[in-house]
């Protein structure tokens, strides 16, 4: 493949900033994150390419526009505990290991959520837990959080999430059928939940039980 260092530097400047995203620590993070770690032998010439790219159990890597886009959103800090639902390769969850103090990550593939843990670690972050479980169920153990990420469509919000967040938390999820999804962005304020809708995208569906 192309040297990784300059890809990603291509990637960050074409597909990222020239698109409008303009948080310098998020654009930092896609830097310094190799994503071509996170996808197969086979695919590793496309890692910088706009588009997703399968990652095994029909699954996917999410394009890294849509990635910067709802990271962006976030507007995570360095102080952040952040939860994650669907790990996938854990490219995210390194994402979010450069921007949050302390990140945990639902997976319900074991083979991802194994893979994704061992990578993650090989690659140093020590700030990141996964954990294999049913995302749409949170982790009420850990919460409240700062941020919550959904990798992954729900037909509908899946009420525990919004629960788990602190007042001041964000979250973005995308939401609706494999046709037609929308990026929903929540903040909590004063105990309520206050949804804007965002961009239409196209997500891999929360498994059965997640919903």
């Amino acid at each position: 493949m192309p040297d990784p260092t300059a890809a990603r530097r291509l990637m960050v400047d074409s597909q990222l900033r020239d698109r409008g995203i303009s948080d310098t620590r998020v654009l930092d993070a896609m830097l310094r994150v190799p994503r071509h770690e996170f996808v197969s032998e086979a695919n590793r010439a496309q890692a910088y390419e706009d588009h997703p790219l399968p990652i095994g159990d029909s699954q996917t890597i999410s394009q890294p526009y849509i990635v910067a886009l709802m990271l962006e959103s976030l507007q995570v800090t360095p102080n952040d505990k952040v939860l994650e639902v669907g790990t996938g390769s854990g490219y995210a969850a390194a994402l979010l290991a450069e921007l949050a103090a302390e990140v945990f990550s639902i997976e319900r593939h074991v083979s991802l959520a194994e893979s994704a843990r061992n990578l993650l670690s090989t690659l140093g972050y020590r700030n990141v837990h996964v954990i294999i479980g049913d995302g749409a169920l949170g982790l009420p153990d850990s919460a409240p959080f700062d941020a919550i990420l959904v990798s992954a469509a729900a037909l509908h919000l899946p009420p525990a999430l919004p629960a788990q967040l602190r007042d001041g938390g964000r979250m973005i999820i995308p939401i609706g059928s494999s046709d037609s999804q929308q990026l929903q962005f929540i903040r909590m304020v004063n105990g309520q939940a206050v949804t804007s809708l965002r961009e239409l995208v196209r997500f891999v569906p929360l498994v059965p039980g997640q919903e």
